[in-house]
Parts: C-alpha cells; structure tokens; sequence
C-alpha cells in the first residue's frame, strides 16, 4: 500500500521484452536502500523488484501482458522520467491518501493552464467501466495523490503546486501525454455495495 507521495523520480535506463514480459530497468538515487522482491509504486502501478546493481544505482522491475494492457507502461521509453514511491510503512505519517498501486485505468491530459503560481491540469478517461470522481475527492494520477478540482462524466481536472511540478514527471506532461488512474478505493467499495443493494431490491 502506498500514500501517494512520490519520493523521487527514477530514470528509464533500457527495456528488453521477454516473452510477453517487459523488464524495465530504471536509475533511482536511493537504489541502494531497495532489495529484492520489493515493491515499489511506478507511476503509481505497483511493480516487484527483480533484480539489482547498487554500484549503477540501478534496478529492475518485470510487467506482465496484463498490466502492460491496462498501464501506460507501453508508452515508457529509454530516458522517461517515472514517479516513485516504497510502500508505506505502519510506523509512519500517512501525508497522502491510501494508494493500492492498482491502477484501474488510463487518462490523456486533454489541457494544461498556467495560472500563475499553480498549474491546473484537465484529462479525459473512459467513463464506461463505472469510473467516477467528485470534488475535493481524490484521485492518483500516475501515483501522486491529488485532490480533484472539476469534476464531470468522464472528466477531471487537478492543481498541482511548484513543489509537485518539480518533484514528479508532472513537468514533462503536455497535451496528448496518457497517464496511469487510480481512483479512491472507499468511493469504488461503495459504489459496489450501492449497485448490489439496488440489484437485490428490484
């Protein structure tokens, strides 16, 4: 489980294809605090740690056709700059929102405006499959827990601050760019238990 608070961003160093798998080897700078079969957040899909090389600060994750489908991993290249964040320890300050590393779907950024101190960020997701967001709800876009500003069908829009700008791969998005979507995991229990109430008393 995750927070949503991105630690740093970790550099794409090369990808090799395996089979149906893609082993994505990335640079982090604190690489030698990571070990083997951890799990990490990549953009906010949670990946496990295969393998190694603190003398290069780098390491290696495995995704499988499923997640490739469902992620924008396929859209990472050599050089992509990815948000990172470790699990969340028990003994620490929850400063984010619960983070399962589960994403649920993709989102292209549809707009981005300046607004003099903050961005504000505008995207488009496929509302077909029961997604949903509400205002001042959160959400996390490619890992980073946000709070939802505009709120329509299909439709959202984040501020992000000079600090998140600089820390996470917000800075390198423009209009076009598909990001990772994974919306509050309390709002998506509830929407369960309501459509079966409402199912078994027809």
């Amino acid at each position: 489980m995750f927070t949503g608070i991105i630690e740093a961003t970790a550099k794409v160093i090369a990808i090799e294809k395996e089979n149906t798998n893609y082993n994505f080897t990335l640079q982090v700078d604190f690489c030698d605090e990571l070990k083997v079969d951890q799990s990490m957040s990549h953009d906010g899909c949670c990946l496990t740690i295969v393998k190694i090389d603190k003398e290069k600060k780098q390491y290696v994750v495995t995704a499988m056709k499923e997640t490739m489908d469902r992620t924008n991993l396929s859209s990472w290249k050599e050089g992509s700059e990815i948000n990172v964040e470790r699990s969340m320890k028990m003994d620490g300050r929850f400063d984010g929102h619960i983070v399962q590393g589960h994403v649920d779907t993709t989102a292209i950024c549809t707009k981005i405006i300046d607004e003099k101190g903050s961005w504000r960020y505008f995207f488009k997701y496929d509302a077909t499959k029961n997604n949903f967001t509400v205002p001042k709800g959160s959400i996390s876009v490619n890992g980073v827990s946000l709070t939802v500003v505009d709120s329509l069908k299909g439709e959202f829009s984040v501020s992000i601050i000079p600090f998140t700008q600089m820390v996470t791969n917000f800075h390198c998005f423009k209009e076009g760019t598909v990001v990772n979507i994974e919306f509050d995991v309390f709002g998506k229990y509830v929407q369960q238990l309501l459509e079966q109430y409402l199912k078994e008393n027809k």
